[in-house]
């Protein structure tokens, strides 16, 4: 729902339309959905220790970061190629799907995607085309150097 609320307010401001995709939904973390940092530490601190040092972990039974990588880059490759020259695709979905799916795009191995770091709230990246693919310009980015919508046209 957040996502979908982030979008809707995009989609108020520029007029465009938001177009809904499962795949692109929060990663499913089992049994830690709804728990707090201190509840997954004491309820499952050795899975937690596993996935901190970078093991492939089903959090609380849930999905693998690659899990979501698979069902979330295809989405984003697929409307990015349909794209008109010099076009403009916003994604919006939540950090961690975010980062697995850049770290995908960009052809990184999964386990090198934790050095993207998560996306916090409110904040974007920007993949643009390489030469050889996908290429990131910009990562957790907050502000713009100028305003893009406002009255001082």
């Amino acid at each position: 729902m957040r996502a979908r609320d982030t979008a809707a307010e995009l989609a108020a401001v520029t007029g465009l339309e938001v177009t809904a995709d499962p795949g692109l939904r929060e990663t499913y973390a089992g049994s830690w959905q709804g728990l707090t940092h201190e509840e997954i530490l004491e309820r499952h601190g050795e899975q937690y220790a596993a996935w901190k040092r970078g093991e492939p972990v089903r959090r609380g039974g849930g999905e693998l970061e690659t899990d979501v990588a698979d069902r979330a880059a295809p989405v984003v490759a697929r409307h990015a190629d349909k794209l008109p020259e010099r076009g403009t695709l916003v994604v919006v979905s939540h950090g961690g799907t975010i980062r697995t799916t850049i770290g995908r795009l960009l052809g990184l191995d999964s386990r090198h995607w934790e050095a993207l770091g998560g996306l916090s709230n409110c904040c974007w990246s920007v993949l643009g085309e390489g030469a050889r693919g996908w290429r990131l310009l910009e990562h957790n980015a907050g502000t713009l150097p100028e305003p893009v919508l406002g009255d001082d046209d």
